[in-house]
């Protein structure tokens, strides 16, 4: 189900990488990995007889349960990947992210006080990078990961020149 808030008529989305997906499995893999082994450890102390508490059947279902949410996210992050999207308008950069809660936030030019490029050591390796943009409201969280380095520059420049000069006219 589309709505004309989310999914203004008109615009042409351009998506992020699909070798981002990589980059969110990793991310994944080390936060989920740490959590499932520290929430067994009581189930180890409990069958070892180091310990007498937490009850048995507490002590295997919390990393169960930890275990059926990390693969459900595993399942989800192609399709949270292929949400991310970003389009340029003439007065602004449209930036949409979300499976259940979308959003779509509208970056004017005019407003963008810097463009930051971040690359992490995953990313670089797959020549992906993330753009920042940054506005004198601190609630503003626009970026844009997954972007290939190319894509990732040119953007960086594009969006500096336009702000520039709709900052001129203010």
């Amino acid at each position: 189900m589309r709505t004309e808030a989310i999914d203004p008529p008109g615009i042409d989305w351009h998506r992020v990488s699909p070798k981002f997906v990589t980059v969110r499995l990793v991310q994944w893999a080390l936060g989920n990995l740490a959590a499932v082994v520290i929430l067994s450890l009581p189930l180890v102390f409990v069958l070892l007889g180091w310990w007498r508490w937490p009850p048995l059947w507490l002590a295997i279902t919390v990393p169960a349960v930890t275990l059926m949410v990390a693969l459900w996210r595993l399942v989800l992050i192609p399709r949270q990947v292929r949400a991310i999207g970003y389009a340029e308008r003439d007065d602004d950069l449209l930036v949409r992210s979300g499976i259940f809660f979308q959003r779509t936030m509208a970056v004017p030019y005019g407003r963008m006080q810097y463009v930051d490029v971040a690359v992490g050591p995953v990313e670089r390796s797959l020549g992906l990078c993330t753009v920042k943009l940054h506005t004198a409201s601190p609630g503003t969280n626009a970026h844009i990961p997954g972007l290939p380095e190319a894509e990732g520059a040119r953007l960086r420049e594009q969006l500096a020149a336009r702000g520039e000069a709709r900052l001129a006219g203010l």
